[in-house]
């Protein structure tokens, strides 16, 4: 009888154990970034990350809901360090984004960290409402550090945007 119960009991304690180990699993993101990295479920920057992907965006959020946290590593991208775009506009790099949210709302990006040499935005919100970027140095992107196109209630706060945008799109701080 005693057996009996043993093994009543040890599928459901192992079915709870996944379920934690599911839920506080973070995808770890470091080294060269070759095609744009769509991330499903929470993820952290585990050290710094150089993005070769070429007109699409580097890191892009597949769901909403999700926290990207830099962890105080470096995002960067294709641009030249000094200048971002040589002074003016790269054509066809419309899409080279650092990071990408693209109608997901309730999105986090968390720094700190760096978000630096894209060929377009450093971080663009597209359609996000309820999203938050905190804590996160933008530079020498060839647009701005960080774009927010439509949506709603999003929260920008502590975030320091310098040296980005071009010649023909002088962006400033933003």
């Amino acid at each position: 009888m005693v057996r009996l119960k043993t093994l009543t009991k040890a599928p459901s304690l192992l079915v709870a154990l996944l379920a934690c180990v599911g839920s506080t699993h973070a995808t770890e993101i470091s080294g060269t970034i070759s095609t744009t990295l769509t991330i499903m479920d929470d993820s952290k920057l585990v050290g710094d990350v150089t993005c070769a992907v070429i007109g699409a965006a580097c890191i892009a959020f597949g769901a909403g809901g999700l926290t990207l946290d830099l962890n105080g590593f470096t995002m960067t991208g294709r641009a030249d360090p000094a200048t971002a775009c040589f002074g003016g506009a790269v054509a066809g790099m419309g899409g080279e984004f650092g990071i990408f949210v693209n109608g997901f709302g309730n999105a986090t990006i968390r720094g700190p960290g760096v978000v630096k040499q894209f060929r377009a935005q450093g971080i663009q919100l597209n359609g996000s409402s309820g999203s938050t970027i905190r804590d996160v140095t933008s530079s020498t992107n060839c647009a701005s550090g960080v774009e927010v196109n439509t949506g709603s209630n999003n929260l920008l706060e502590n975030n320091v945007l310098i040296r980005n945008g071009n010649v023909t799109a002088a962006c400033g701080g933003t």
